[in-house]
C-alpha cells in the first residue's frame, strides 16, 4: 500500500502534447554502450520501464557526423539507417506505459571528430574542449553553417520521430551542447546577431525550437536541458543570467530540464556533494515560466521527492543514478516497500563505463548493462538448481550480494562471518571522510537477509578447511576479502624496496583499526583510486602534517573517470596536504623516505615521521587454497562445489566485488558452457562493397 504522503509523485503530468503518468523522470545519462551495445542499452531502459518510471531518456545522441566525440560512445543518428537501431530502444522504454525521450546533441567546441575527420564547428573559434586536451580547433559557424545546423536539427527531429520517440530534448547543458556554447559568453564570443546580449546569444535556441516544432511538434515533447550555472562567474552562463534567459522565454520548450554547469557539478560523488545539492540553484524558478520543470540532485529518499514537488521547486524527479542503483525505484515507493529500495551511495563508478568507453557497472545494482547481455534482472533470479545449501564464508560486498542472490533463488544460506559486524571492507570505509553513504551497500543487504528464512548468519565464525569439511554444505563460497599490503609492492614496485624497522610504517588497515600516527606522514600513494586522499584527509583531521607522494600526474588519478579528481586535489591542497606529482617512493629509512622522479629518477629525500603505504592488495585466500589442496576429501564431506570470490580472489573497487557476489549466486547450478562467451554482443553489420 502506497504511502499517501506521496501521491503527489504519481499524478500524471502533461509535457507539450503528450502526457507522464507520474513525476518519475530519467534524465538522459550514459551507459558505456551506446552506438556498439544498442540492444543492451535498450533492454537496460526497459527494465526502467518495468520498474514504474514515467519519462525515459536516452544518453547523448550525436546528431550529425559532423561533431563527434570519439573514443566516447554515444549513441548515434547520423543517417535513416540508425533509425531501426533506436527504435529498439523506444520500444522497449515504451513497452510498460513510460514516454520515450531522446537527446539530441550537436558537441561543437566539444567534438573533435577524430572518427568522421571533419573540421570541428562551434559557435566561435576556439580550442576543442575535452577530457584529454585535443590539440584541435574548431572553426567559427558561419551563416550559412548555423542555416545548415537547424535543417540538421530538424531531420534529427523527424528520424526520432520516425523511431517512436515522444519527447525530443536538446542538449545545452553540462558545457557539452552546442545551445549552451551559444547562450555562455565563454564559448560565444560573436559580433553579429547571434552575440553579445542575452537576447542575440539566445536567438539559436530560439529558431531551432521554432524549426522542430513546425516539423514534429504536434506530436512530440519538446524539452530543453540548460546549466543552472557555469560556476565560472560573470564570464560564463551564471545562475542570474539563467534566470533572466527562462524569464525571457517562459514558454520556449514544452519542459524546462535544470542541471548544474559542469558535469563534475551536476554529478558529484557523495564524497562532496548531499542529495539535492543544486536545490538553491534551481529555487524559484519555476515562478518565472509556466512550463514544468525537471531537476536532478541523486534523489534517493521519496520524502525529499515529495517535498521538490509540494513546494514547487520541480514538477518532475529527474534521476539518472539512482534509477541505475534501483530501476524499480517508482515501483517500490508505489507499492509501500520503500525499505526495498537500492539506494545509490553516489560513488560514480556508472560514469566511469563512459569515461573508460567501456560498458558500465553499478555498485548497488549488479545487473545494470546486463539485463541483455547476460539476461539478468534486478527483482528477478533464475530457479534455483539441484544442491540445496550453500555456505557463504565471509560477509564483505561480495559475500552479503552472493548470499542475498543465492537466498532469491531458494537456497538454503549459512553465512559465516569472523567478526560480529556484516559488510566486510564496506563497513570499515564508511567510517572513513566523506563515505559514509558507501555504507548503504551493506545496509540493503543486511536488511534483505534479514527478511529471508532461508538464511542464518553466524558471527565470530572465522571458519577453517578442517570446519568447512565437516559441515557438510554442498556448496562453499569464499569471500574472505584483502588486506593493504604493507611492502609498498604495486605499480612502480613489483619486489618490495628496502625499509628500515626504526620507521613507522603503516596502511589503510591499521589506520582503519585505530592506529594513529603523529607528526609529519608520508602517504605513498600507488592505488590512485580514492583511498590515498582520503587517507590524507583522515590524517589531517587527526592533526598530522600531511605529504602525498604519487608516481601518477594527478592525486588519485583513476578518479578522472568519477569527476571528483579536481575536487579532491583542491581540498586535499585547502588543508594543507603538501603534493608530490610524479614522483614515487624508493626506500624508507629510519627518520625519512627517499623520493624519485618518475622521468629523471632523481632522487630527493623527504624526512617524516611516518609512512603510510597505500599500494596494492593481498589476497585473503589461504582458506580457500587449504580447500583446494584437500579436494578428494570434498566428496566425503558432501561438497560439490568451493568457489573464491570478490577481493579473495582478485581485489578491485567495491562494484566489482558486488558483480562477484550476483555473478556466483546467478550461476551455482547451471550448465558448463565450456569456452563458449559467457554474455552476447552484437556484430557490426559488414557493408555490401
Amino acid at each position: 500500500m502506497r504511502d499517501p504522503r506521496y501521491d503527489i509523485l504519481f499524478e500524471p503530468m502533461q509535457i507539450g502534447p503528450v502526457t507522464a503518468k507520474n513525476r518519475f523522470y530519467q534524465v538522459p545519462h550514459c551507459n558505456g554502450g551506446g552506438y556498439r551495445d544498442p540492444s543492451a542499452a535498450a533492454a537496460m531502459r526497459g527494465t526502467k520501464a518495468e520498474g514504474g518510471w514515467g519519462v525515459i531518456f536516452t544518453e547523448q545522441c550525436e546528431m550529425h557526423h559532423s561533431s563527434e566525440i570519439a573514443p566516447f560512445i554515444e549513441l548515434r543518428l547520423w543517417e535513416d539507417k540508425d533509425i531501426p537501431m533506436l527504435r529498439k530502444m523506444s520500444e522497449k522504454m515504451k513497452e510498460y506505459g513510460a514516454l520515450a525521450g531522446i537527446q539530441l546533441a550537436y558537441s561543437g567546441v566539444n567534438g573533435p571528430n577524430l572518427y568522421s575527420k571533419e573540421v570541428p564547428l562551434a559557435v566561435s573559434a576556439q580550442p576543442i574542449r575535452t577530457f584529454t586536451n585535443d590539440p584541435v580547433q574548431a572553426r567559427a559557424l558561419d551563416k550559412s553553417d548555423i542555416r545548415d545546423l537547424r535543417r540538421w536539427f530538424v531531420n534529427a527531429a523527424k528520424r526520432s520521430k520516425n523511431a517512436g520517440f515522444d519527447l525530443i530534448c536538446l542538449y545545452g547543458a553540462h558545457g557539452f551542447g552546442i545551445f549552451q556554447h551559444f547562450l555562455s559568453r565563454a564559448t560565444n564570443h560573436r559580433t553579429d546577431e547571434y552575440g553579445g546580449s542575452l537576447e542575440n546569444r539566445a536567438r539559436f535556441v530560439n529558431e531551432v525550437v521554432a524549426d522542430i516544432r513546425d516539423a514534429v511538434g504536434d506530436t512530440m515533447g519538446l524539452t530543453l536541458r540548460v546549466s543552472l550555472d557555469e560556476t565560472i562567474g560573470e564570464l560564463g552562463f551564471s545562475n542570474a543570467e539563467v534566470r533572466e534567459f527562462v524569464e525571457m522565454n517562459r514558454n520556449l520548450p514544452d519542459l524546462w530540464d535544470l542541471a548544474q554547469g559542469t558535469w563534475e557539478d551536476c554529478s558529484g560523488p557523495s564524497r562532496f556533494k548531499e542529495e539535492a545539492a543544486q536545490h538553491a540553484l534551481v529555487k524559484g524558478i519555476h515562478e518565472l515560466t509556466d512550463k514544468p520543470i525537471v531537476g536532478v540532485g541523486r534523489f534517493t529518499s521519496p520524502d525529499v521527492m515529495a517535498k521538490m514537488v509540494k513546494t514547487g521547486t520541480l514538477d518532475f524527479i529527474g534521476c539518472a543514478r539512482p534509477s541505475i542503483a534501483d530501476p524499480f525505484l517508482p515501483k517500490k515507493i508505489e507499492e509501500g516497500r520503500v525499505e526495498d529500495i537500492r539506494e545509490c551511495i553516489g560513488c560514480n563508478i556508472c560514469i566511469t563505463g563512459d569515461m573508460t568507453m567501456s560498458i558500465s557497472r553499478c555498485t548497488q545494482n549488479p545487473t545494470f548493462m546486463e539485463e541483455w547481455r547476460k539476461g539478468w534482472h534486478p527483482e528477478r533470479m533464475n530457479t534455483k538448481g539441484d544442491s540445496s545449501n550453500v555456505l557463504v564464508v565471509g560477509s564483505g560486498p561480495a559475500g552479503l550480494e552472493a548470499a542475498r542472490a543465492l537466498a532469491e533463488r531458494g537456497y538454503d544460506v549459512a553465512l559465516a562471518e569472523a567478526t560480529r559486524q556484516l559488510g566486510g571492507r564496506v563497513a570499515r570505509e564508511r567510517q572513513l571522510p566523506g563515505l559514509s553513504a558507501w555504507g548503504r551497500v551493506a545496509d540493503y543487504r543486511e536488511y534483505q537477509l534479514s527478511q529471508k528464512a532461508n538464511v542464518e548468519t553466524y558471527f565470530d565464525s572465522e571458519l577453517d578447511a578442517s570446519s568447512i569439511l565437516e559441515f557438510g554444505f554442498e556448496n562453499v563460497c569464499i569471500a574472505t576479502g584483502a588486506k593493504w599490503r604493507r611492502d609498498g609492492v604495486a605499480r612502480q614496485h613489483v619486489v618490495p624496496f628496502p625499509t628500515s624497522e626504526a620507521m613507522p610504517i603503516f596502511t589503510p588497515d591499521d589506520l582503519m583499526d585505530g592506529a594513529a600516527p603523529s607528526g609529519h606522514v608520508v602517504i605513498y600513494d600507488d592505488d590512485h583510486y580514492y583511498m590515498g586522499g582520503v587517507m590524507a584527509e583522515l590524517l589531517i583531521q587527526k592533526g598530522c602534517r600531511v605529504t602525498l607522494v604519487t608516481p601518477a600526474a594527478y592525486v588519485s588519478e583513476w578518479t578522472l573517470n568519477t569527476l571528483e579528481q579536481h575536487e579532491i586535489h583542491r581540498r586535499l591542497a585547502q588543508m594543507g596536504v603538501v603534493i608530490e606529482l610524479n614522483r614515487g617512493v624508493t626506500a624508507i629509512a629510519a627518520d625519512h623516505a627517499v623520493t624519485n622522479c618518475m622521468f629523471t629518477e632523481q632522487l630527493r629525500e623527504i624526512e617524516c615521521d611516518a609512512v603510510l603505504l597505500v599500494s596494492a592488495k593481498l589476497e585473503n585466500n589461504a582458506v580457500f587454497n587449504d580447500l583446494k589442496s584437500r579436494e578428494a576429501e570434498w566428496a566425503d564431506a558432501g561438497i560439490k562445489s568451493v568457489k573464491l570470490i570478490g577481493d579473495a580472489n582478485a581485489p578491485g573497487p567495491i562494484a566489482w566485488a558486488t558483480y562477484a557476489g550476483h555473478r556466483y549466486a546467478r550461476e551455482l547450478d547451471t550448465a558448463d558452457i565450456g569456452d563458449a562467451l559467457p554474455f552476447r554482443r552484437e556484430i557490426a553489420e559488414l557493408a555490401i562493397d
